[in-house]
């Protein structure tokens, strides 16, 4: 090992791997999390994908990138703009120009960097002179003709050795940031343990790019960022789709039910259909559906005969689930519908993250078909949303929508792995022997639940459905009954609010402004918020968790501060949302609809200006 010239500790850095999509930009970034999360950094990491499956190949388009931000101290965002980028080729310059810091380092592929690629990703001739990135520390690397060398008596095809290149690339970040390849070479073990040829390439690439970056000049110094100091506890690196998965699993388990998933694959909520279907040892029974509608009333299928049925989706799903969502409606039986939603209408940006599908899920039936709403914040707590989407919906006999979105399905944090005795138990309404003669739809005072009847009980005989019934499960079409079911199914919902936890503020009670979020943009809004707080500025932040109901404190917290301002990847629904629930208060709005999470700097913007706007009175 050579001798490191210096070591400089940083607080945080924020680094993004880029390349074609074949380049295995995924499978680096997420090694390299993986490394840093079990030296005990703190961490959350954006995958970017393209559209298309296979974009051309060289094209921008068609760049896949990965970006992990991670630290000594809390992190709750991938980062803004990225301290260290590897390139793998033209296109991933091009894409990823504006997103590099002042003085940033750039390691590229040389190799690649000839003058039909160079072309085809939009430049003349110099993408650095183009871009503009002189101030840059830029790095070119021979990654592709070291790797073809260093595997040169290996035996494999030509096409086996390129495949390693990323490898390389990530040893060279591995020597950047002072970190032991040791996790990485156990993957490769792990992974390809059948392949013990693959399994020595992948080293051999790996330590190739490690004592390439030792013998540079131009990568010392090396930076070092120490552990974070966080919670004692068992944690793992999750992604939210993960997560929503086993908030799902642990739900069954603490409800004594078994679980089933019904489902239809699509980008980017597959990946809870995969987790799911992945568990049959736990009791999961999973359906992967030839459709979107075939999915759900499977879901309802299984909910009737007694499980904890769930279904997820994306937007476009969601539309094609909405006629089934209002069936459960209305015979009042308990199923979550998961929506990670992504950019829209139609097939839209089906990689990329919006917050554009609320109105959809508060609103998208026909008739009054009112169903409660929950939106998770971060990719971890993606579980603990599942796990309570699960206890209303069982709890209260009814429908549940979980919005997550493609920011938190894909993106990953550090999990405190929680203790299933510390979970609380969930109390279905199960009916028995005891309610004979049985009335389906009769409830208990406090919740206005019915009775949950399994099938095949003797004398719990019972007719649910589409059609409006009686009390007594009998098809009516009296009026009268018509608004009295539909008042107390709106009354049962409403009444959940009397089960949820209280709009926390994080910071002060009262202020200058209060910043509103809801769902997964929290780690923004929060970071921006604690950096204005620690400038003096009287602000706070509130981010709804529960959509519908709101919590009953929503009133009493927004009375408190003299300006609100609502931030939302859409143009405004959740904004739209609270002028309907609460008209009393003005409410400004920062919108953004690019397919791509908010930076810090602009919501700090923003609030400075309105901020700005009271020093000025």
């Amino acid at each position: 090992m050579g001798k490191r010239t210096e070591v400089i500790v940083r607080e945080e850095v924020v680094i993004r791997f880029s390349g074609d999509s074949g380049d295995g930009m995924q499978l680096t970034g997420t090694l390299f999390s993986d490394t840093a999360a079990l030296f005990g950094n703190d961490l959350s990491t954006f995958p970017d994908y393209p559209a298309e499956i296979r974009a051309p190949q060289g094209t921008v388009g068609g760049v896949s990138g990965f970006q992990v931000h991670l630290g000594h101290s809390q992190i709750n965002t991938p980062g803004d703009y990225a301290d260290v980028l590897v390139a793998m080729n033209p296109a991933a310059i091009k894409a990823n120009a504006g997103w590099i810091k002042q003085g940033g380092i750039i390691i590229y592929d040389e190799n690649s960097f000839t003058g039909k690629n160079i072309e085809k990703a939009g430049y003349e001739e110099d993408p650095f002179k183009e871009e503009k990135l002189d101030s840059c520390n830029i790095i070119a690397a021979p990654i592709s003709s070291m790797v073809k060398e260093a595997l040169r008596e290996f035996g494999l095809d030509a096409k086996s050795v390129l495949r390693t290149k990323n490898m390389f690339a990530l040893g060279m970040v591995y020597w950047l940031f002072n970190r032991k390849l040791k996790h990485t070479e156990e993957y490769f073990e792990k992974k390809f343990g059948s392949r013990p040829d693959i399994v020595k390439a992948n080293k051999i690439a790996l330590r190739a790019g490690y004592y390439y970056a030792e013998t540079i000049e131009a990568l010392n110094p090396v930076f070092q960022i120490l552990p974070a100091n966080i919670a004692k506890g068992n944690y793992r690196n999750i992604c939210g789709n993960m997560a929503t998965a086993w908030g799902f699993m642990a739900a069954a388990e603490k409800a004594g039910l078994g679980l089933f998933i019904g489902s239809y694959p699509i980008t980017p909520a597959t990946g809870i259909l995969e987790e799911l279907a992945a568990r049959k040892d736990l009791g999961v029974i999973s359906f992967q559906a030839e459709d979107e509608i075939a999915g759900i009333c499977a879901a309802l299928g299984a909910s009737f005969a007694g499980r904890l049925a769930v279904t997820s989706t994306s937007g476009p799903g969601l539309a094609l689930k909405s006629e089934a969502i209002g069936l459960a409606v209305m015979a009042e039986l308990p199923v979550v519908i998961v929506d990670v939603q992504r950019g829209g209408p139609s097939t839209g940006l089906p990689t990329k993250t919006e917050q554009t599908d609320l109105f959809q899920a508060l609103y998208g039936r026909n008739g009054e078909s009112p169903v409660v709403v929950l939106a998770a914040s971060t990719p971890s707590d993606c579980f603990h949303f599942a796990f309570e989407a699960a206890r209303i919906a069982l709890e209260h006999m009814t429908p549940v929508i979980l919005l997550t979105d493609s920011y938190l399905a894909n993106g990953t944090g550090p999990w405190k792995i929680p203790r299933m005795k510390k979970l609380p138990v969930i109390k279905p309404p199960f009916a028995d022997r005891s309610e004979i003669p049985f009335l389906p739809y009769k409830r208990d005072e406090e919740k206005l639940a019915r009775s949950w009847a399994v099938p095949g009980i003797p004398g719990l005989e019972h007719r649910i459905g589409g059609l409006e019934k009686t009390v007594k499960g009998t098809v009516s079409y009296a009026p009268e009954n018509h608004e009295e079911m539909v008042n107390i199914r709106a009354e049962k919902v409403a009444r959940v609010a009397r089960d949820i936890p209280d709009l926390a503020i994080q910071g002060d009670s009262s202020g200058d402004l209060l910043v509103v979020g809801w769902g997964g943009k929290y780690g923004y809004l929060i970071t921006a918020v604690r950096e204005l707080q620690s400038e003096g500025h009287k602000i706070s932040l509130v981010n709804f968790n529960y959509i519908n109901p709101l919590p009953d404190n929503v009133k009493d917290v927004f009375g408190n501060f003299r300006k609100i301002l609502v931030c939302e990847l859409n143009l405004g629904q959740f904004a739209g949302y609270l002028r309907m629930k609460h008209q009393e208060f003005t409410y400004e709005q920062i919108n953004k609809v690019q397919g791509v999470p908010f930076t810090i700097k602009e919501i700090r913007d923003k609030c400075i200006k309105m901020l700005e706007e009271f020093e000025n009175v």
